[in-house]
């Protein structure tokens, strides 16, 4: 179905890795358009409750954008990249499933964006972050800017940004920017591990905690009103009933996402 990803769906989580080893998993107008196919199937199709992205090989998770097609772009055209971006990275960031992105060596330019609109990031040891657009005249596209602000903090990004520097997965854990860093070994398993946990708790509470920790970031929201409204839904929910009855019986939930 896809020319530059694989995919693969067990016990109803979609690892979707980007396969172009050869180029580093780059991004071209391609990997992106099939990015935001492989996005819609994962909101639409009921057997995937959650997802992982990676990249092939044991080098790059995506080691940037595929810099050939810049040459010949006017500023419209440049304008109309970032826009067509900002979609698919924007439907990854307020998917209601989880999606969980799975760092197995270089994450730089526009492949740090994409694991930054991931909803959480677990790193391989060998793994390297960078926004490194400076060096090529550029600024990240794709929401780097603002996302790497609010996961790390003004400070940092602006230094990040500012020299292009990249930075170790030890790095990126004690600055926040991913969760958890493993051995490549450990990488895949430790994300299906998580999602496992994930995926046994309430589906339509995990979405609300997505669209509030969301909110929280939004200017153009109120982040506090909008968790009074997503908890007071709740109480809607044939999910909660089981999970205060389960709780009350001393027994495992049996959450069925209504």
């Amino acid at each position: 179905m896809y020319q530059t990803l694989s995919t693969t769906l067990n016990d109803n989580i979609l690892v979707i890795t980007i396969n172009r080893p050869d180029k580093m998993n780059a991004l071209n107008r391609q990997v992106m358009a099939e990015l935001g196919l492989v996005v819609d199937e994962v909101y639409g199709d009921h057997n995937i409750k959650a997802a992982i992205i990676t990249g092939a090989g044991d080098k790059a998770f995506v080691a940037g954008a595929d810099i050939s097609e810049f040459l010949e772009l006017s500023p419209k055209q440049g304008e109309e990249l970032a826009k067509s971006g900002h979609v698919v990275f924007h439907r990854i960031e307020n998917s209601t499933k989880p999606i969980i992105a799975a760092v197995n060596g270089f994450a730089l330019g526009g492949g740090c964006e994409l694991a930054m609109a991931c909803h959480f990031r677990i790193a391989s040891e060998n793994a390297k972050f960078g926004q490194p657009e400076v060096n090529l005249g550029l600024i990240p596209g794709y929401g780097g800017t603002q996302r790497l602000t609010q996961l790390i903090g003004r400070g940092k990004a602006t230094e990040l940004m500012m020299t292009g520097d990249m930075i170790t997965a030890a790095d990126a854990l004690s600055w926040g920017l991913v969760n958890h860093v493993v051995t490549a070994e450990e990488l895949l398993p430790k994300a299906i591990a998580l999602l496992q946990k994930i995926l046994s708790k309430a589906p339509l509470a995990i979405a609300r905690v997505v669209k509030c920790v969301n909110a929280a970031l939004d200017k153009n929201q109120d982040g506090f009103e909008t968790e009074v409204k997503e908890f007071a839904a709740c109480f809607a929910t044939k999910d909660l009933q089981e999970g205060a009855s389960a709780f009350i019986q001393k027994r495992k939930p049996n959450f069925i996402g209504e």
